[in-house]
């Protein structure tokens, strides 16, 4: 009898101890393209030059362990919409799979789950909001690329009788707009208030909400709103507070891995801050609300970022801190005008060496100046500060796993990007 009892008396401090761990909420956030060399990157670019210590960042503050991004395939390099399928529903498929398995079939993603468990749910994103991450949690289709048809899971996907996401904050006008399908007119018939105006998000102070704030995807953050996704952020975690059941929010850094596609460091450098701010909110809110858990992660590495190149122990993060528009849009003003050192010198604080003017001077002259130009102008700003790049698409190097609040320590160690949703999922069920 006294082992029985006693093995009762463990039962029970066990299940204590489980609920003790369990967040009522959960802020899942995913830097796409994040590799290990972006937020140690990012580390120097935000350090105080006048102080002999190195300052951390929120990304340090929080790291717990690394996980492995490799497809249902034998490839090993991921894509965002296998990554993400892994991340949302703790199953390995494809390259390009929004939420099905290799058989196409599909799996049961966790905000899914949270909304039947009558938790309000959210996706926020630099993106278009039906671009592969977010959809990878709210859609299910055989290929990234069908936009439409991700748009429209979005109502016609209802779980117990409604909408999957209740909160939807990103860009994507023109798949919600459409001549066959006017998605918007859909859900604000479904009681959810529709914001094209991104000056009036903070005006917005009710659930359910839809807010669509680019024709696609935001603009850089070097660009043009250097804390969209921020403000966004902000407005997520305020709106979704108010809820008794708990949330589940998924918050993408959707650009730091077009940036990495680019291979723009300065692009890359200022979403990676937008990012960092981002998490910073999200870990400030856990310090409010200890039920809460962040877990940040990414969902593969790309560009093949490396800081340092050419043989020279050195990068230059004032340099790149001078950079104050991505290349593109630099590219373009550079083919238009009549002296291109005038017009570097908008947009760049630092000026061009003869051989550098040469180099850019001879693309201007090409068939097609502003492609050129394009390519040379981030040759430039690289060799300038020592940054090193080995592909313009993604790597297959594992990624950091942040965590931070109730329920934390479960992801500490090396683990598979599924084991991340599987974790979160308990959580949830």
């Amino acid at each position: 009898m006294k082992t029985k009892y006693a093995l009762i008396s463990v039962c029970i401090f066990a299940g204590f101890a489980h609920a003790d761990d369990t967040p009522k909420n959960i802020i899942y956030m995913i830097g796409d393209g994040m590799g290990p060399a972006f937020t140690t990157a990012y580390r120097y670019y935000q350090d105080n030059p006048d102080t002999q210590e190195i300052e951390p960042t929120v990304y340090d503050a929080i790291l717990v362990g690394m996980a492995k991004t490799y497809p249902d395939d034998d490839t090993f390099v991921t894509d965002s919409a296998a990554s993400a399928t892994a991340l949302s529903s703790g199953v390995k498929s494809y390259n390009g799979a929004i939420a099905v398995d290799s058989d196409k079939k599909p799996v049961r993603t966790m905000l899914e789950i949270a909304k039947e468990q009558g938790m309000t749910t959210a996706l926020v994103a630099t993106s278009q909001i039906n671009h592969a991450t977010p959809a990878s949690f709210a859609a299910h289709n055989e290929s990234r690329r069908n936009y439409d048809e991700i748009a429209d899971d979005y109502l016609d996907n209802e779980i117990k009788g409604h909408l999957p996401v209740d909160l939807l904050l990103g860009g994507g006008v023109r798949y919600f707009e459409r001549e066959d399908r006017n998605l918007a007119e859909e859900f604000k018939q479904q009681g959810y208030q529709y914001l094209t105006d991104f000056e009036a998000l903070p005006s917005l102070q009710t659930l359910p909400a839809l807010g669509l704030f680019a024709d696609k995807a935001f603009p850089f953050a070097l660009d043009e709103n250097p804390t969209r996704l921020e403000v966004m952020t902000n407005k997520a975690l305020s709106l979704l507070q108010r809820t008794d059941n708990g949330f589940f929010v998924m918050i993408e850094g959707s650009q730091i891995d077009w940036c990495g596609h680019a291979n723009d460091i300065a692009c890359a450098m200022a979403e990676m801050d937008d990012f960092a701010k981002s998490i910073a909110l999200a870990k400030a809110y856990v310090d409010a609300h200890p039920d809460t858990l962040l877990v940040v992660t990414a969902d593969h590495s790309t560009g093949g970022l490396t800081i340092g190149s050419n043989g020279k122990y050195r990068w230059d993060t004032e340099v790149i801190k001078g950079v104050r528009q991505t290349a593109w849009p630099l590219a373009m003003a550079l083919a238009k005008s009549t002296d291109i050192r005038q017009a570097w010198s908008e947009s760049v604080d630092w000026g061009l060496s003869d051989e550098q003017y040469q180099q850019l001077k001879q693309a201007k002259q090409s068939e097609e100046p502003a492609k050129a130009l394009y390519r040379e102008v981030k040759d430039v700003i690289n060799k300038q500060s020592y940054t090193g790049w080995t592909t313009k698409g993604h790597t297959a190097v594992d990624v950091q796993v942040f965590a931070y609040g109730k329920g934390s320590q479960k992801f500490v160690g090396s683990q598979n990007n599924t084991d991340i949703a599987k974790q979160l999922i308990e959580f949830i069920q």
